[in-house]
């Protein structure tokens, strides 16, 4: 039978999981109030990165309390600054299930050698956080960008913990409801979910990660760039837009516009909606197609963001040089950018559903994937 390609397309053909699509509604000119050529320590430019703080705090429904800072190297950076600031007054507990998560193992392990225990899980899956000990310093990715699995709730992380909760939430913020009373320090990135440019990360922190730094000082050296304490208090103009380093006011202006547009479709509950809906999408279209699964094994810890994908189908005789294929038959279609597993994940797809995402694009690239399969199943058998 023909397998004739689909007569519709994406309207944006963009899926990657990072940097993300941009809103619906962008255009460069959305940009023109950027404060290009003037100092970030100027009025308008200290203005700006206090209304990025204070509007992150808003529509995520921070509490007033938590601190939120705009710092250097993206969300890597906001992760290593919590890390190498405020681990090593007490025993670590390092929870990793995809590449990320592993990356905060080698740091803490090998670079900081600090007394650690280390508790993985396969990327499909995700630790079991009732046998996790909250009384240790916990680090974990709330959502694995690289696996397609989150966590479900906080329920298991007890209001009386001992130690502190540090999670990296990058590609969960602002597309799952984060547990903001269970979690002590929150990083993530604008270029995740909100389709912001890249190289920006916020470092968001709790009364008790605050009052660890200005209690604990590490037995290593701190570089400048992680430094949140001065004389033993929290440098508070950090908190308050007078960042470490010098930030792209470009970048930030596009930040302060895709917050706007996220009011404008309902704030957190609205973004959060988008992204179940796009996943859906393909949860829905995996459900409907035995060739192709979902790489969570347990649907409660799907990921509505990153969604990754494997085939199933027995005819696939390479995991590895078929989904490879697929993906690139889709990238040169103009349908699909990106949408290749993560290097270290295990052979499949990944599919960015953000909120930057319109449904209609995913419900169009379907047909699409279908299309791609059959057309590497055939070409398969004829190389065979």
């Amino acid at each position: 039978m023909a397998n004739n390609a689909p007569a519709s397309r994406p309207a944006n053909p963009r899926f990657s999981s990072g940097p993300c699509a941009k809103i619906p509604t962008f255009e460069l000119t959305k940009l023109s109030d950027a404060a290009l050529g003037r100092s970030h320590r100027a009025a308008i430019g200290k203005e700006k990165l206090k209304t990025a703080i204070e509007e992150t705090r808003e529509i995520l429904g921070i509490p007033s309390e938590y601190k939120i800072g705009i710092v250097p190297a993206s969300d890597t950076g906001a992760v290593e600054m919590a890390m190498w600031s405020m681990l090593g007054a007490r025993k670590a507990t390092m929870l990793a299930w995809e590449s990320f998560g592993s990356g905060w193992v080698t740091d803490v392990v090998k670079q900081l050698k600090i007394d650690a225990e280390v508790k993985e899980a396969g990327y499909g899956e995700i630790v079991d956080f009732a046998e996790v000990d909250f009384n240790t310093d916990v680090v974990f990715t709330w959502n694995g960008t690289t696996s397609g699995v989150r966590v479900p709730n906080g329920d298991a992380i007890p209001a009386d913990r001992e130690g502190l909760t540090i999670c990296d939430a990058t590609s969960a913020a602002f597309a799952q409801d984060l547990p903001w009373d269970k979690l002590d320090v929150v990083t993530f990135s604008w270029q995740k979910v909100m389709g912001g440019e890249a190289a920006h990360g916020m470092l968001i922190l709790s009364p008790r990660a605050v009052e660890r730094l200005e209690a604990y000082t590490p037995a290593w050296p701190l570089p400048k760039i992680f430094r949140m304490t001065k004389g033993g208090k929290l440098i508070e103009g950090i908190f308050k837009g007078e960042t470490i380093n010098t930030p792209s006011m470009l970048a930030v202006e596009d930040y302060l516009v895709a917050l706007d547009w996220a009011r404008s479709v309902g704030g957190l509950k609205g973004l959060m909606a988008r992204a179940d809906a796009n996943a859906k999408v393909i949860w829905d279209f995996c459900e409907a197609n035995g060739w192709i699964a979902n790489l969570a094994v347990d649907p409660a810890t799907r990921s509505n963001t990153s969604v990754c994908l494997k085939f199933t189908d027995d005819r696939i005789k390479d995991g590895a040089t078929f989904a490879k294929a697929v993906a690139k038959r889709l990238e040169k279609e103009g349908v699909a950018l990106d949408i290749g597993a993560y290097r270290d994940a295990p052979a499949g797809l990944r599919i960015w559903c953000g909120a930057t995402v319109e449904t209609s694009d995913l419900e169009a690239l379907m047909p699409w994937l279908a299309w791609a399969f059959e057309a590497e199943i055939e070409a398969q058998s004829e190389t065979a």
